[in-house]
C-alpha cells in the first residue's frame, strides 16, 4: 500500500493512470472516425493517423472495428492532443466553446438588424474583414423582412456572413 503511495509522490503513474490515458486516447480517436473530412483537414494530425482515420469506415465488423480502434488510438500518442482538443472545442457543435461562440454570433447579428448603424462601426472594429457594403445590404434585407413580418432569409444570411468572418478571424478556414 505505502509503495504505490511513494511511486505517486514522486510523479510515477500508476499502472492504472496509464490505461486511463490510453483509453481516453482511444475514445478521441474513435471520436475523430465521426468528424467528416473537411474538419479533420483542420486538424494538426500526422499523415498515418489521417489515413487510418480515413480508414475507419471500412471496418464494419465488431472485432475489426475494435482492432482498428486500438490502432488508432496507439497513433494518438504521438499527436499534440491539446492542440487537437482546442480545434475541436472550437468547431465541435456538442463542445461548451461551441455553443458560446454560436450565441454571441446571434447576439451580434440580432444587435446589428435592431440597432443598425450605432453597432455597425463597433462590429467592423472587431471584425476588419468586414465587406461593409454586403454587410449592409444584409441586414437592410433582414430588417425589411422583421417589419413586414416576412420569413426571416436574410437574417440567416447575415448570421452565416459573421460566422464566416469570426471563422476567417479566428484561423478556422
Amino acid at each position: 500500500m505505502s509503495d504505490s503511495f511513494d511511486n505517486d509522490a514522486f510523479g510515477e503513474k500508476s499502472k492504472t493512470q496509464i490505461k486511463r490515458e490510453l483509453l481516453a486516447l482511444q475514445d478521441l480517436g474513435e471520436r475523430l472516425t465521426t468528424f467528416k473530412a473537411d474538419l479533420l483537414d483542420k486538424l494538426p494530425l500526422s499523415p498515418p493517423l489521417r489515413k487510418a482515420l480515413d480508414e475507419a469506415p471500412k471496418h464494419k465488423a465488431h472485432i475489426a472495428r475494435k482492432r482498428h480502434i486500438q490502432y488508432i488510438g496507439k497513433l494518438m500518442r504521438d499527436q499534440d492532443i491539446e492542440a487537437i482538443m482546442a480545434l475541436i472545442n472550437q468547431l465541435d457543435s456538442s463542445s461548451r466553446e461551441y455553443n458560446e461562440r454560436f450565441h454571441a454570433l446571434e447576439r451580434w447579428r440580432d444587435r446589428l438588424i435592431a440597432e443598425g448603424d450605432a453597432v455597425f462601426e463597433t462590429f467592423v472594429t472587431q471584425y476588419p474583414e468586414t465587406e461593409r457594403q454586403h454587410l449592409r445590404g444584409l441586414i437592410r434585407q433582414a430588417q425589411h423582412e422583421a417589419a413586414h413580418n416576412k420569413p426571416p432569409a436574410a437574417s440567416r444570411k447575415v448570421f452565416k456572413y459573421i460566422r464566416e468572418l469570426d471563422e476567417l478571424q479566428r484561423g478556422l478556414r
